[in-house]
């Protein structure tokens, strides 16, 4: 019984797995790359605050990766809406649970590429405020 229950509550990461692969595989780890990046440069720019050259030149990568999570998750939720609007087009009469799933699918990575932006911008903020 008690292993029934442990496998049915997969836990945060478990959800997090599940949400990658559904949103695809390439599209959600690039952007979790991004986000690792830009977690590990604003950890490095909080070590640089007074190498001010390094710091600002720190700042700026950690917002242009910011914007590249972002770019790319709209680009691969446009690209997410093509393959939808395709298999409804080939399928004729869809149901609006599958339509409703395939628009779940494609607003994830829009929505991770929008958190690691935010989380880089949040780390600038955060960054320039210390530094001041």
């Amino acid at each position: 019984m008690y292993l029934v229950l442990l496998y049915q509550s997969r836990g945060f990461f478990g959800q997090l797995a599940d949400r990658m692969n559904e949103g695809g595989p390439f599209a959600m780890w690039t952007i979790l790359i991004c986000f690792l990046i830009t977690i590990g440069l604003i950890a490095f720019a909080a070590t640089k605050l007074s190498q001010d050259h390094l710091f600002k030149k720190t700042l700026s990568l950690i917002h242009h990766i910011g914007l590249f999570a972002l770019v790319s998750g709209l680009l691969f939720q446009f690209l997410g809406l093509i393959q939808m609007f395709d298999a409804i087009e080939s399928w004729g009469n869809v149901s609006t649970e599958m339509l409703a799933g395939g628009l779940k699918v494609t607003l994830l990575t829009i929505i991770f590429g929008t958190v690691t932006f935010l989380v880089g911008r949040l780390g600038i903020i955060f960054l320039t405020a210390i530094k001041k």
